[in-house]
């Protein structure tokens, strides 16, 4: 890693913390300047605001949602497996702790700054889950009935988060049985089953 490169990330992950334990209102670019070892300029030499690392920040967040490779179909394994272990691995990137905390980071701020918000959320549309491709191929292949893969993958993982991703989000721990997947899963079986 070049020195520039190793002071940029030495600063993201100093503003990680600062955010984390300030809030982004209350945290200081001097102090992560400090913490990263660099002085305001050269933090200045990388990110022009508080608001750009912030930016850099929630970026890095959404390419760590999205870094699991897109899923293909196989046409020799069984789709119930293929989903199960494709939204396993999902949920394993996602409640990553470094993952978690970046989301846990970034939501905060998105709660208190609507027009963020908004910004964060366009930004994020632009990104299809890994599992989409899983899914468009097996209502290809026949083996789900056919519709919008990218409304059918957000119906499936807004079940899957709400038991296997915020939980872990706000308690730390997980409660949530495993077999609970497989109701999930089974839900989303039963409305998308093809058409006789």
């Amino acid at each position: 890693m070049k020195r520039t490169e190793k002071k940029r990330k030495d600063i993201i992950d100093a503003a990680i913390e600062e955010f984390r334990e300030q809030g982004f209102l209350g945290a200081k670019t001097a102090t992560i300047a400090k913490n990263a070892n660099v002085s305001s300029r050269t933090l200045y030499n990388h990110f022009e605001s508080k608001e750009a690392l912030f930016e850099a920040i929630s970026e890095i967040m959404i390419e760590r949602n999205w870094s699991m490779e897109p899923v293909p179909y196989d046409p020799d394994r069984d789709f119930v497996e293929q989903l199960k272990d494709a939204l396993w691995r999902y949920i394993e990137v996602i409640t990553e702790e470094t993952a978690l905390g970046l989301n846990r980071m970034v939501i905060s701020e998105l709660i208190r700054d609507l027009d963020r918000s908004r910004q964060f959320f366009t930004e994020s549309a632009t990104h299809d889950y890994p599992i989409t491709r899983l899914i468009s191929e097996a209502m290809d292949a026949g083996v789900i009935r056919q519709a919008d893969p990218v409304f059918a993958t957000n119906q499936l993982l807004a079940l899957v988060k709400n038991f296997f991703f915020w939980p872990e989000f706000f308690l730390g721990e997980n409660p949530t049985p495993k077999e609970i997947m497989d109701d999930c899963i089974a839900m989303f079986m039963a409305h998308y089953k093809p058409k006789d």
